[in-house]
């Protein structure tokens, strides 16, 4: 089973482009699985699997507290898993056909408020009247981290790996590479075109010269814990949400066009989503922020 698995991943990465982190969770999810198939019922073959034994794997995981999106993600590359083995002739039926994914509730995005994100970019720690970003390299750097987020929406792996030739100052555009290898154009404001020469500036006056637009004081490639912890260190500042991620900043820059009257499909080709299903999560966050407005506004409320 874990040659066909092998197989998968392989198809996954050099056919359809998938990013190294989508990779690295279907690997997970599958290796697990196999784990359990072969101790429980001692099968290493996919064309003797059935629905049973994947209605046991997730009652395991539910027993063992697993939460129900996560049972759902499973079960999904499950489900990619055995379309590609049918595809290949491999398997003659997909047995996860017949089962059901676990309820899970939906959960609006997560965004920081307007005013909070203000006072981070523009304003003093109140302790000691000191800048929250230091004037030096990793300073700027985390604050151009920090910006780049709120003014783009790129994903954490798009930001890590972009290149100092994907800025162009004189279009104030960046390229961004995003999934499945499709590369899309994201205008830059005035103020981060700015930020971001200034950045360039004193990473020259380091010495640092990899052609990755962000780096380590060691000149190595920023890696994705640094840039979460970079985020998450500095939201919690200014903000007192439960996820403090990268992630949660570009649901901000989602949900801040929204509420200011961006058309929905422009902010789908912002984001790089393949439909426009995946980007109107957003509009729920709108809805509710109209209704909070209306309760507290309107004197009959």
């Amino acid at each position: 089973m874990l040659n066909t698995i092998q197989q998968f991943i392989n198809y996954l990465n050099y056919e359809k482009h998938f990013s190294a982190h989508t990779i690295r969770g279907y690997q997970n999810d599958l290796a697990q699985f196999s784990t359990f198939i072969i101790q429980q019922f001692e099968i290493d073959s996919p064309t003797v699997i059935s629905h049973q034994h994947i209605r046991t794997w997730l009652v395991n995981l539910m027993n063992n507290n697993i939460e129900p999106r996560s049972v759902a993600r499973k079960l999904s590359a499950l489900r990619s898993y055995f379309k590609y083995l049918l595809k290949e002739e491999i398997v003659s039926n997909n047995p996860v056909a017949k089962v059901q994914a676990p309820k899970v509730a939906k959960k609006l995005p997560s965004f920081v408020e307007e005013q909070n994100l203000s006072l981070l970019f523009d304003q003093k720690i109140n302790q000691n009247e000191e800048d929250i970003f230091s004037n030096d390299f990793e300073g700027q750097r985390n604050r151009l981290v920090l910006l780049l987020f709120y003014t783009c929406g790129v994903r954490l792996s798009e930001l890590i790996e972009l290149k100092t030739t994907d800025f162009d100052s004189y279009r104030q555009t960046i390229k961004v590479l995003g999934k499945r290898n499709k590369e899309r154009i994201i205008p830059v404001t005035k103020e981060l075109n700015q930020e971001i020469q200034k950045y360039l500036i004193l990473k020259t006056q380091e010495g640092l010269n990899n052609e990755q637009l962000f780096a380590l004081s060691s000149n190595n490639k920023m890696y994705p814990k640094a840039v979460y912890n970079i985020v998450n260190r500095f939201l919690s500042m200014v903000t007192t949400i439960d996820k403090k991620s990268p992630h949660v900043l570009r649901h901000t820059f989602a949900t801040h066009l929204l509420n200011k009257g961006a058309d929905l499909n422009a902010i789908k080709e912002l984001l790089g989503h393949a439909s426009l299903a995946a980007t109107q999560v957003y509009t729920h966050n709108s809805i509710e922020r109209l209704k909070n407005i209306h309760k507290t506004r309107h004197p009959r409320a």
